[in-house]
């Protein structure tokens, strides 16, 4: 399996906000998110071919029991099962963090994080935006991963209009969990998000479901591998 980059940070979004984890980025993603900010893991050959031994002793030199498998989209790319199945016992928590572009059963997983894109996320380039659009939402999909693993659903808000799309996609879903919802201000830069949050404080007040931070770009506005 190829893997663009490994590090060890704090988990940024989310439930597990600030939980020092280490992040396994896997290369290749079917989608062309606009404000995408690792679309250097687009490419399913951009990064480093790991066994599943290989990637144990990497992760293994981190004082740490929290694993994320994120991309690029990692449901989407092949021989996953094996590298998860490494990291499959009580000492380590695996967290999967997906788009919900597809369903896979019986993975070795503690937290399926599932992140739908909205229309806010399409490509402004016309071919791009074909691509993306024709692959961004599956609802069905995230209703079977709601419903087999403990997940949690993240929206990225990028202005209030988003909130009625939101409201749409969710009604498409059964029995959600409003404890289990959490918007998030679309934000590339630590300026952007501390004004985008404080907009969207007052939302979740509004609606009661919980904002997640972005501690990635707080403290280290989006550099890369931090």
């Amino acid at each position: 399996m190829v893997i663009n980059e490994l590090f060890y940070s704090l988990q940024g979004e989310g439930r597990l906000a600030g939980t020092p984890s280490v992040f396994v980025r896997l290369a290749g993603c079917p989608l062309r998110c606009r404000w995408c900010d690792t679309k250097y893991a687009w490419s399913p050959t951009a990064g480093t071919a790991y066994t599943p031994e290989q990637l144990r002793h990497e992760v293994g030199r981190y004082p740490t029991r929290y694993i994320v498998f994120t991309g690029g989209e990692p449901m989407t790319v092949e021989g996953l099962v094996p590298f998860l199945r490494a990291f499959a016992h009580k000492r380590m928590h695996i967290t999967i963090e997906t788009a919900g572009l597809t369903f896979l059963s019986d993975l070795p997983c503690d937290l399926m994080s599932i992140s739908p894109k909205l229309s806010n996320s399409t490509p402004i380039d016309p071919l791009q935006a074909e691509q993306h659009e024709a692959q961004r939402s599956n609802p069905e999909a995230v209703q079977q991963l709601m419903e087999r693993y403990e997940y949690q659903l993240k929206f990225v808000v990028d202005t209030t209009a988003d909130l009625d799309e939101i409201a749409q996609y969710l009604e498409q879903l059964k029995q959600v969990n409003p404890d289990k919802v959490q918007l998030m201000p679309q934000a590339t830069t630590k300026e952007e998000l501390i004004t985008k949050s404080q907009i969207l404080a007052k939302v979740c007040k509004q609606t009661g479901f919980a904002m997640s931070p972005r501690w990635q770009v707080l403290l280290w506005d989006g550099q890369r591998g931090t």
